[in-house]
C-alpha cells in the first residue's frame, strides 16, 4: 500500500474527504518525525512504539575492495510493534 492508497483507506474508514485524510496523515507523519528528532518516543498503545536508537561507531569493510573503513555513529529510527498489532498480523 502506498501513501495515496492509505489516504483513500483513511478517508473511507473515517468517512471524511480525501483532502482531510491527506492533511491528517501528513500531520501524523510530521509529528512523529518531530518527536523522533528530539529523541522522544511515540507510543501508540496496541499499535507500537516509534523510538530512536543510538548506533555506535564501528569498523567495516568495503565489499568491492575489501579495504577496512570506519562507519560513524548514527541515530536510527526504529519501530517496535505492539502486542495487538502482532496478534492481528499472526492471527
Amino acid at each position: 500500500m502506498n501513501k495515496s492508497e492509505l489516504i483513500d483507506a483513511i478517508a473511507a474508514s473515517a468517512d471524511i474527504p480525501k483532502a482531510q485524510a491527506s492533511r491528517a496523515l501528513d500531520a501524523v507523519i510530521e509529528t512523529v518525525t518531530s518527536a523522533l528528532q528530539k529523541s522522544d518516543q511515540v507510543v501508540l498503545v496496541g499499535f507500537g512504539t516509534f523510538a530512536v536508537k543510538e548506533r555506535s561507531a564501528r569498523s567495516g569493510r568495503n565489499p568491492q575492495t575489501g579495504q577496512p573503513i570506519e562507519i560513524p555513529a548514527a541515530k536510527i529510527p526504529t519501530f517496535k510493534p505492539g502486542k495487538a498489532l502482532k496478534d492481528a498480523v499472526n492471527g
